[in-house]
């Protein structure tokens, strides 16, 4: 039993070596798009790289705690929510990813004018993320739930956005291959909201054995 502890204690060391790497390449993805800057860009993509082979080792770890000791009860619900959130993590790499190749196109345009408030949104989502991390920590499910709160209001911010793509692409029509790459960041951030969004509900799991998938509003 001693051993099993000092197994999940590495693994939770595993997590936040993996949380705080893929917190750091949001704020450089949000740094990267205000600024359009292609060297920044080009750093994300080889951070995506290491968050792959990060993932890759915690999976291995937590496989081999199933297998080696057969944990029940609160300690099978926390490594199977750690592998769970150990995937949404790469995700969020992935998707940062795609948000970086988007800015080798729109570099070098003039005028980008954003179809939505992107530092309110990358803002909200980077909240979203420290809050996850935090109720992970700290085992606080209050926290957890103000996670999905706030990701409908990404979800807002994005549906409101397509009004104003239209608008544009019909007055503008010059700017259409811009407008798809805005399209497609807005997509990509509220895609890595909904990640965060899983995070936390899987946290709620593992400290109350509630899965509350499926039957969010």
């Amino acid at each position: 039993m001693l051993r099993m502890q000092k197994e999940l204690d590495k693994i939770r060391k595993r997590f936040l070596n993996i949380s705080v790497t893929v917190e750091e390449t949001l704020q450089k993805m949000i740094r990267c798009v205000i600024e359009m800057d292609r060297e920044l860009a080009q750093e994300i993509i080889m951070d995506e790289d290491k968050i792959d082979k990060m993932e890759v080792e915690m999976e291995e770890e937590c496989l081999k705690l199933l297998a080696l000791y057969q944990p029940v009860a609160a300690d099978l619900r926390f490594i199977i929510a750690l592998l769970k959130i150990n995937n949404d993590m790469e995700r969020i790499g992935d998707l940062s990813e795609h948000i970086a190749r988007r800015v080798f196109f729109l570099h070098d345009k003039k005028d980008i004018d954003f179809p939505f408030d992107f530092k309110k949104m990358s803002s909200i989502m980077l909240s979203m993320l420290k809050k996850s991390i935090d109720a992970l920590i700290t085992l606080d499910i209050e926290k957890a739930y103000e996670v999905l709160e706030e990701d409908d209001k990404i979800d807002a911010i994005h549906k409101q956005m397509f009004y104003t793509v239209e608008e544009t692409i019909k007055t503008s029509p010059e700017k259409i291959g811009m407008m798809i790459n805005l399209v497609g960041i807005s997509r990509y951030v509220e895609r890595i909201a909904d990640h965060i969004a899983n995070i936390s509900e899987d946290i709620i799991y593992m400290i109350d054995g509630e899965i509350i998938r499926h039957n969010r509003n």
